[in-house]
């Protein structure tokens, strides 16, 4: 095992991702530059690179614990901050496909809170490491290289010159024993690996044509806010919209609300109450009638989901993670999860090889690995919406909606089978465990 520090890294974006990749290098990096488009705002404040980030994030159990074991502590630190956890099943009201789910302890946990806190939580302990530089206002604008070998990037300040206009900062070269994408849903790795004359990654694209409008809440007091938390699931094909309503910092709730392609919500205020009316079930109409709104409704449309295959042939020296490897339809709330396990396979894969040759194709192989379930289950789930353009398909992938139909109808029913869908559906167990004796038993022999 590599012990010791090598040269230098260099992080393409100061989000999320990009400050979990930071951290993931440290003491094996001499020096790790982390390059932010952005300049960051007032902690409690949302950021324009983030457009996602007035909507309702879940840090599901599986990214909860990935992130507790690269950031010892942190649980604590956003439960300071007023983050809500929220059993699961226990603490959610959650109506799926098959109905409305039973409610009992488990030992599994969502953590609750707007992005902003997230963000900044992980932000601030990165920011006290000495070996870690952000240089904000700052953008990557190319690699340094060949097809075989990435050595760097090219960079430049991002700034306004009097009366508004852009300034045309020169260029400055960065080298780097390896370089990582953090950049999010806008990265532009696919370009710039084309200027050095890499062949087309190869990718996977699903489009449900997805798109969400979000609102605050202040809430009644004396509730519970850690039992609060309502999710009014699609059904396909014939009910494509969803609400949910998260317990936030602040008294508030976060309330998001989704439909695919053909079932948007209408924007503003009004967009928003009439789309309410709409979902299949009145549970969260009913709730946010004894509530006050505490802002103004955002909308938001992510795109297509993309799942980018960099294990497949990228240059030696460059890793891709979180939105830039793999960007998910956000019902499903699994990409924080992903960068989280993304950020500890390259933890784990610097610690075993250091910053050396062959080091970015290891890392990157674990990345891949780390997306592939949950992109399997959000990709399947988008395909069941005529709508939905790409994706799965097949007679394999009929029998497997068929029988996870049954799996979470009898869910509904039985805590067992519902206990082992929930370590699925939060990410701590993979989805091969729903077909396990102690699951497909009692799933196949149910009449109905």
């Amino acid at each position: 095992m590599t012990t010791a520090g090598r040269g230098t890294a260099v992080v393409v974006g100061g989000g999320l991702a990009g400050c979990l990749a930071a951290w993931a290098l440290v003491g094996r990096a001499d020096r790790i530059l982390v390059l932010e488009r952005d300049r960051y705002p007032e902690p409690s404040a949302y950021r324009p690179g983030t457009p996602q980030s007035r909507h309702a994030h879940l840090l599901m159990e599986g990214g909860r614990r990935a992130l507790q074991e690269l950031l010892p502590g942190l649980d604590a630190d956003l439960l300071a901050r007023g983050a809500v956890p929220v059993p699961v099943p226990g603490g959610l009201r959650w109506l799926t496909s098959g109905g409305w789910m039973p409610r009992f302890a488990t030992d599994l946990t969502f953590v609750s809170c707007t992005r902003p806190v997230l963000d900044d939580a992980v932000l601030q302990r990165v920011r006290n490491e000495p070996s870690v530089t952000f240089l904000e206002g700052t953008e990557a604008v190319g690699l340094l290289g060949d097809s075989t070998t990435v050595t760097g990037v090219r960079a430049r300040a991002r700034g306004a010159a009097p009366g508004g206009t852009r300034t045309a900062a020169p260029v400055e070269d960065l080298a780097a024993e390896l370089v990582v994408d953090a950049s999010g849903r806008s990265s532009r790795m696919p370009q710039w690996l084309r200027a050095l004359g890499c062949a087309k990654t190869p990718e996977d694209r699903v489009d449900a044509g997805v798109a969400y409008s979000s609102r605050l809440f202040h809430h009644a007091p004396g509730i519970d806010a850690s039992l609060s938390a309502l999710y009014i699931q699609t059904r396909a094909p014939d009910h494509p919209r969803l609400g949910v309503l998260l317990p936030v910092e602040g008294n508030r709730w976060v309330v998001s609300l989704g439909g695919m392609r053909g079932s948007e919500p209408e924007p503003g205020a009004a967009g928003f109450d009439s789309f309410l009316a709409l979902l299949r079930d009145p549970a969260l109409r009913e709730v946010l009638s004894t509530a006050s709104p505490a802002g103004e409704s955002y909308g938001f449309r992510p795109g297509a989901s993309v799942r980018r295959h960099y294990q497949r042939g990228a240059p030696d020296g460059l890793v891709v993670l979180g939105d830039a490897a793999c960007t998910f339809n956000p019902v499903y709330g699994q990409g924080i999860s992903v960068a989280a396990f993304g950020a500890l396979a390259l933890r784990d894969g610097v610690r075993a090889r250091g910053l050396g040759p062959g080091t970015s194709r290891f890392v990157q192989a674990g990345i891949s690995v780390a997306a592939k379930d949950a992109w399997m289950m959000s990709s399947a789930e988008d395909v069941r919406f005529p709508t939905t353009t790409g994706g799965p398909s097949g007679a394999v992938l009929r029998l497997q909606h068929r029988y996870l139909d049954r799996v979470i109808a009898r869910s509904s029913r039985d805590e067992a089978v519902c206990a082992r869908f929930s370590e699925v559906m939060t990410l701590v167990t993979p989805p091969a465990a729903l077909f396990r004796p102690k699951v497909a038993w009692p799933v196949l022999r149910d009449p109905r």
